[in-house]
């Protein structure tokens, strides 16, 4: 008997979707108990155990897998420190993967500091002396020539995502090279567990290129390339043998995720590589969509449209560009103007003070179309007196950089300004929330990027919300999958942000809280798939035809579950 595996690898042909199918086998013995997409460890029932060749390989009991959840958070909350509760789910993802996700769904705003930021940039940094296994693709420059090769040896053939860094800047934290494959790991565990992508699909990978980063250089646990970083042509020809071999290995509708490049390559290989690949950036326009989200969920208190609004932004990188760049695109959207009308609207602020037309001839590419006319202005506090803004975002890593005096300036400007300090790990935060609700007299609406305790101010209590991308992106990947998206459109990720602040409600807003809780988090992940895919199909960009009747409803249903399957 056979049964027939749908886009995501489960059972058709059988009402019961957690029964294995007939054609597909299992391992067996100890084989299998080293299998982390089958062991199922002592919930393993008497007759698997008879059938699969474990009698005496397991104690007697019997558990189900709601105890084992119990277990493995038992044994988490024990650690104190983070890192430990890192490891110590990493180390279950390798030993069961279905409980991994289990646990990371049930307990996802408990976990998600965890197994993403802040702690994530801790587990790069460290990663050398805690590496166990892959879990990977590391193609370095040795494999030049044979990158082909490489993914060929990865053993999943139905690979539909690829989350990709060179590790050139992670985070807040700069270049760790190698150490970088925390990321893309990190992204795809959020790719099943809040956006329900088949863990089977997915494949993290780190390009070493090597690294400017002195320290891991010397350091004698380092596990990448021993060199400087390579740059110019032989650069950009590693990077295109590896776009040109994903596809060969895995066709046209393989979505390649960029992921912590340094600025410049960053706009360029999205620049480059959206014309002819599914692929889009997580820094640049996951980022983009949360932020707008936010904005626009806090627009019932400060009242008037988007267009209504100046934003000035304190960091003019890949994420504050990004940014700038959506927000234009939703003024122009809803508000009939032009998008360099719109990009007016927006202010840039970088190390060398207020981005204007008078250094246009030194500025990146990606910051001129927000160099307007004005006098150079050095000082941000200055620059707010000036400009007079009523949003102000940071993405300038630089911890505390949001002083007491900025933030009485933006409380000068309008009965509840929005400010952002979107800058992880939380140490690299421009201001803490405490500060900004104390310096504004509980006025702001503020929004974080890294967690933050709620903070009473004035007897009343304000829920933070974290301008977290993962919001976002599984939600964006899911979407294209279930379309067979063949490009990826700034129109997904509008649709993604206007979703997302629909489910901000008011009594989340009474809070100040400008972004729904995490427990909702899959919930939201459907229905900003279903938003994606219907972008996609009105776009022309969709290749599963006919399109469904009901985008939510297959979204939904087609989301990875992590229950354990019975093996016959």
């Amino acid at each position: 008997m056979s049964t027939t595996l749908d886009s995501y690898g489960e059972e058709t042909g059988t009402k019961d979707q957690l029964v294995t199918p007939w054609n597909h086998q299992i391992a067996s013995g100890v084989e299998l108990l080293r299998n982390p997409r089958y062991n199922k460890g002592l919930a393993f029932t008497a007759e698997e155990r008879q059938a699969h060749y474990l009698r005496g390989l397991l104690p007697p009991a019997i558990e189900t897998q709601d105890i084992q959840v119990k277990r493995i958070m038992r044994n988490v909350r024990q650690y104190a420190e983070p890192l430990q509760k890192y490891e110590a789910l990493m180390d279950l993802q390798e030993r069961n993967e279905r409980l991994f996700y289990k646990v990371l769904i049930e307990n996802v705003e408990e976990l998600l500091p965890i197994v993403y930021t802040p702690i994530e940039g801790d587990a790069c940094e460290e990663y050398g002396e805690i590496f166990h296994r892959s879990g990977g693709l590391f193609i370095s420059l040795n494999d030049k020539g044979h990158i082909l090769d490489c993914l060929k040896n990865w053993p999943e053939k139905n690979v539909e995502a690829i989350v990709v860094t060179d590790g050139g800047r992670i985070l807040g934290l700069g270049d760790l090279g190698c150490q970088g494959m925390g990321i893309p790991v990190g992204k795809l565990a959020l790719y099943t567990a809040l956006g329900g992508v088949r863990p089977s699909t997915t494949l993290p990978i780190q390009l070493d290129v090597g690294t400017n980063n002195q320290a891991l250089l010397d350091d004698p646990f380092y596990i990448g390339l021993r060199q400087k970083r390579v740059t110019g042509q032989e650069y950009d020809d590693f990077i295109e043998e590896f776009m040109t071999a994903v596809k060969q290995a895995y066709g046209e509708k393989i979505l390649v995720q960029f992921e912590d490049f340094a600025n410049q390559n960053a706009f360029r290989f999205l620049a480059k590589y959206s014309k002819t690949h599914l692929v889009f950036n997580d820094d640049i326009q996951g980022t983009a969509s949360v932020t707008l989200a936010g904005v626009l969920a806090a627009l019932p208190i400060t009242g008037g449209t988007l267009a209504d609004h100046e934003f000035l932004f304190f960091g003019a990188g890949e994420a504050g560009t990004g940014i700038a760049e959506l927000i234009a695109m939703e003024i122009t959207k809803h508000g009939k103007i032009s998008l360099d009308e719109a990009r007016r609207k927006t202010w840039l602020f970088d190390t060398e003070g207020l981005v204007t037309k008078s250094r246009k001839g030194s500025l990146y590419d990606y910051k001129k179309p927000f160099a307007h006319d004005h006098e150079h202005i050095k000082d941000l506090v200055s620059a707010i007196k000036k400009l007079k803004p009523t949003v102000l975002i940071g993405t300038s890593t630089q911890g505390g950089s949001f002083t007491k005096e900025v933030l009485e300036a933006m409380a000068e400007n309008h009965k509840s300004p929005i400010i952002m300090a979107l800058s992880n790990p939380t140490k690299k935060a421009e201001c803490t929330a405490e500060d900004c609700y104390k310096y504004t007299k509980g006025r702001a609406l503020f929004a974080s990027g890294s967690p933050f305790p709620a903070v009473t101010y004035d007897g009343k209590k304000y829920v933070i919300g974290e301008a977290n991308n993962c919001y976002i992106f599984p939600g964006v990947a899911h979407g294209c999958i279930i379309s067979g998206a063949i490009r990826v459109d700034a129109e997904m990720f509008l649709k993604a942000a206007e979703t997302l602040a629909e489910f901000v409600t008011k009594e989340d807003l009474e809070r100040k809280q400008l972004y729904p809780a995490f427990p909702n988090i899959r919930n939201i992940s459907a229905k900003i798939a279903a938003g994606v895919a219907a972008a996609a199909y009105d776009l022309g960009l969709a290749s599963k035809i006919p399109k469904p009747k009901d985008l939510l409803g297959l979204a939904t249903s087609s989301m990875y579950s992590p229950s354990y399957r019975h093996y016959r």
